[in-house]
């Protein structure tokens, strides 16, 4: 008699539910099914192996990636697991692969055992750190990169590293309540206090610490055992790569977690990564777009409704902390942000529902006064399209009609502008490449089983033939890299901008796993939530992956992210760039010639441009900042700190791709008065001229 592998799999896991002991069908005292437990595990497995891009083998490998990404969801602060907790842990650390396979579930269960001991112990000795006054002027440090940090050996080690941590916590909430209570010059600065009100101060800043911890204890303590067993699928799922991720059924209602549309909230897609909420981006025309402090790769920290004391929001389940930052249109939320670049800053966020208009593309014209010619911009927020079927509303038809518009008022060049461009709809990749050359393919598809779609342009129809520039920066991403990809290959265009953009060269599918339930009397463990897997890759035309490396700009301009790891280049598991062979295409006719001379010439430029040198030192300050991670515990040198990173928050340009808002009246600024200030769309329109010189 044969059986099918199918078959056998089936056979396989009867046996693995019917061979449990009869304890396990109980539940316990948080409602933890294990039986449940041991079905999801299994069929999570079942689908990464066989649908994730990489095809990886679930093996020791892959376990130790998967446990790494575990223990750093458990603890990434190093704040609360001591290093004889760790070295428990580790024994399970090549066991995972052979545990989801068989329905053991020791790790989660431990960890979280050995989690909620330590945070009681901690719990348990904060009252006492606290009773004792802290000494602002001691001069001592403590480390604030938990990557720089080992677990604590014992109990003394851990309750001296939170002495620490309250005291720098007290003296940043004493410097705020300053700045709320007594307040600031018309420049920021502190007005003076009085010592009296210097004390009063530090006793409620110490009461206020006290209590956004007890919080954050009795948050982490009331997780169930469900939600653990949940990060330990989430850590399976991610040792595949950082886009693919286990999504139980609560967080599967919000995928991704995007407060945008009828949502009334902030308008940020959220992620949660190694213990923070960390911005993946800022849908443009939400509130915060509009605000224009939020930005990519910001980590949230702290939420506040309004004046009301902020609730720490690290080591928090994302569903929790989107509850906290989700609210009513018209309402205040104030963020406490960590930069990439390591300043922190509150930000004040009125929640609205999103301004459609303001993600649809829009242009103008600049002329430039020394040479009388006149050059097209456009900027195109996301590659949209209205899949509802209630308008026919894309940014393709919109592009094309801007662009006939421009060609109308005799532009000489054009900028189209992709920073911040986070992607979206695939067929308008391709489309709006189209607009740009006669015909010929834009990108390839591969598959994990290397078959390979190749996605063309048919339409000979061309919108705009002449000299073209494309600003891109490391938050370009996707559906952005594959049109400044193309526009590079095909030498239509200048891609101009940052090192490299984001890196995002893969492509997702969300698989209900509900939908894979098929033995009987197993749909009573329903719902079970998705699973999102990367299950196909992008090329350039020329062969080359979009994924990690990103789009290469042809001249490179300064960022104030140089120096930082931001891209998916510095992504736990992320998928390796590489290659294959280039699809049949021919180079424009215009191709771009001289690109040597134009890179010297832009580089002149711009270490002539003040604006460009602010953008370098700020960079290099924040590099210098990140890798002086010892933060100082003197209140002298905290509030030097502070008065040196307000002055150059307010020295920085204003966030490319928010909308500027006009400082008399709170309305936007016209799209021609917000590019006036932009040093990278100035430098954009002097390289078309260079082009043009060196093409005439």
């Amino acid at each position: 008699m044969r059986c099918s592998a199918k078959m056998i799999s089936k056979v396989v896991f009867v046996l693995l539910i019917v061979l449990l002991p009869a304890s396990s069908w109980s539940k316990d005292a948080d409602s933890f099914d294990t039986n449940r437990a041991r079905l999801l595990g299994h069929m999570l497995q079942q689908q990464l192996s066989r649908k994730h891009y990489s095809q990886k083998p679930t093996d020791d490998a892959l376990s130790h990636a998967a446990f790494d990404l575990y223990l750093k969801q458990l603890d990434f602060q190093k704040r609360f697991l001591l290093q004889e907790d760790v070295e428990k842990l580790k024994v399970y650390r090549s066991e995972i692969d052979d545990a989801i396979r068989r329905g053991r579930l020791e790790l989660p269960s431990s960890g979280r055992t050995l989690l909620n001991q330590r945070i009681s112990q901690v719990q348990n000795f904060m009252d006492e750190l606290l009773a004792v006054k802290i000494s602002p002027d001691v001069p001592e440090t403590v480390e604030t990169d938990p990557e720089k940090l080992t677990f604590a050996k014992d109990l003394t080690e851990l309750r001296e590293r939170w002495r620490k941590i309250l005291k720098l916590q007290i003296l940043s909430r004493y410097i705020s309540l300053r700045e709320d209570e007594i307040g600031v010059d018309d420049n920021g600065a502190l007005l003076p206090a009085d010592e009296k009100q210097v004390k009063e101060l530090f006793v409620q800043a110490a009461e206020k610490v006290a209590k956004t911890n007890r919080n954050l204890f009795s948050r982490m303590l009331e997780e169930t055992e469900q939600d653990h067993y949940d990060r330990y699928l989430n850590a399976i799922s991610r040792a595949y790569d950082p886009h693919t991720s286990y999504l139980p059924p609560t967080s599967k209602e919000d995928f991704d977690i995007q407060m945008s549309g009828s949502l009334e909230g902030i308008g940020a897609t959220l992620r949660e990564d190694d213990g923070f909420i960390k911005v993946v981006r800022v849908i443009p025309g939400s509130a915060a777009a509009k605000q224009g402090q939020l930005e990519a790769d910001d980590i949230i920290l702290k939420v506040a409704e309004g004046a009301d004391d902020p609730v720490d929001i690290t080591d928090t389940r994302i569903r929790d902390a989107v509850a906290l930052i989700r609210g009513k249109k018209g309402t205040e939320v104030r963020l406490t942000v960590k930069k990439p670049e390591g300043r922190q800053l509150i930000i004040p966020i009125i929640r609205d529902v999103v301004e459609i208009e303001e993600t649809f593309v829009k242009g103008t014209t600049v002329s430039d006064e020394k040479s009388g010619r006149k050059f097209g911009y456009i900027k195109v927020p996301s590659f949209y399209r209205d899949y509802s079927g209630k308008t026919d509303r894309n940014c393709t038809d919109d592009l094309r009609e801007e662009l006939k518009k421009q060609r109308k008022e005799n532009i000489s060049g054009l900028i189209l502008d992709l920073r911040n461009n986070g992607g979206g709809s695939l067929a308008d990749a391709v489309s709006l490449t189209g607009l740009f050359i006669e015909t010929g393919p834009v990108v390839q598809i591969r598959s994990g089983a290397g078959k390979i779609r190749v996605m063309k342009d048919d339409d000979k129809s061309v919108e705009y033939s002449g000299p073209m520039i494309v600003l891109v920066n490391r938050f370009s991403a996707s559906a952005s890299e594959i049109l400044a990809g193309a526009l590079q290959d095909y030498g239509r265009a200048l891609i101009v901008g940052d090192a490299h953009t984001h890196g995002k060269g893969t492509v997702q599918a969300l698989l209900d796993l509900d939908r894979f339930v098929n033995l009987r009397g197993m749909d009573k463990y329903m719902p079970l939530g998705a699973v999102k897997v990367t299950i196909q890759k992008f090329y350039r035309i020329s062969g080359e992956s979009t994924q990690e490396k990103g789009v290469s700009p042809d001249v490179v301009l300064p960022s104030r992210l140089d120096g930082l790891e931001s891209g998916e280049q510095y992504l736990d598991n992320a998928l390796p760039w590489d290659h294959i062979a280039s699809a049949e295409y021919e180079h424009w006719n215009n191709a771009t010639a001289n690109l040597e001379k134009l890179r010297q010439l832009s580089h002149k430029r711009v270490e002539q441009n003040a604006d460009f040198q602010e953008i370098v030192s700020n960079a290099d300050k924040a590099k210098r900042r990140r890798d002086e991670s010892q933060q100082s515990l003197l209140l002298k040198d905290l509030l030097a700190e502070r008065d040196q990173l307000r002055e150059e928050g307010n020295k920085m340009s204003p966030t490319h791709g928010a909308v500027a808002q006009d400082e008399a009246d709170g309305e936007p600024k016209a799209l021609s008065e917000e590019i006036a200030e932009d040093p990278y769309v100035e430098e954009g329109i002097t390289l078309l001229l260079d082009y043009i010189g060196a093409s005439s």
